[in-house]
């Protein structure tokens, strides 16, 4: 009788221990992007027109938005790929950005959160020595790609921009860097 009336209480408590639980309901919202293809362009002026150079290169990568593992993309960007479509450009970008002393670049994007329509996160770019840091970054979200520009000057990184023949070919410090996150 002792037995019947332990196993009815402990039946009674484990009934209203478990009634009275709340069940735990794990709220899927996360989105996956897949990064098939990265491409950066750098244009600017100059005193004899515009110029544009691009480096665009293939990296498999995945982004969990809404979660906070594996929410970040972060890229190594070869320097020497970077092609101006004229040698002497190209030479020239090369040479300003120091290309033997910083063979790459990095960025890396942090903190992806879904915005209306686009994105937003924390950008870090690393250029030649001089690391940019951008809080809220927005990212816009375009077809099949994420896009995203910087502008700023050649001397926020440290460099001078190239000046050729005694001065008469100078180009601006202004440049914008376009980038663009191809997903699948």
């Amino acid at each position: 009788m002792k037995n019947r009336i332990i196993i009815g209480l402990l039946s009674l408590a484990l009934f209203l221990l478990l009634g009275s639980a709340k069940p735990i309901v794990v709220k899927n919202d996360t989105t996956t992007l897949i990064i098939s293809k990265i491409e950066i362009k750098i244009s600017g002026t100059s005193t004899v027109g515009k110029y544009n150079c691009t480096n665009t290169f293939y990296k498999k990568d995945s982004i969990i938005l809404n979660l906070n593992e594996k929410n970040y993309l972060k890229a190594d960007i070869p320097m020497l790929n970077f092609d101006c479509g004229n040698k002497v450009m190209t030479k020239d970008l090369r040479k300003t950005i120091m290309c033997k002393k910083f063979p790459n670049s990095n960025v890396t994007i942090t903190d992806i959160k879904v915005c209306n329509t686009d994105y937003r996160c924390n950008l870090s770019f690393l250029i030649t020595n001089k690391t940019l840091k951008y809080k809220d970054f927005i990212l816009h979200k375009v077809d099949n790609k994420i896009h995203g520009t910087i502008h700023l000057n050649f001397s926020d990184i440290d460099l001078e921009p190239p000046v050729k023949m005694a001065g008469l070919i100078k180009v601006r410090d202004e440049i914008v860097i376009d980038f663009s996150l191809y997903n699948n």
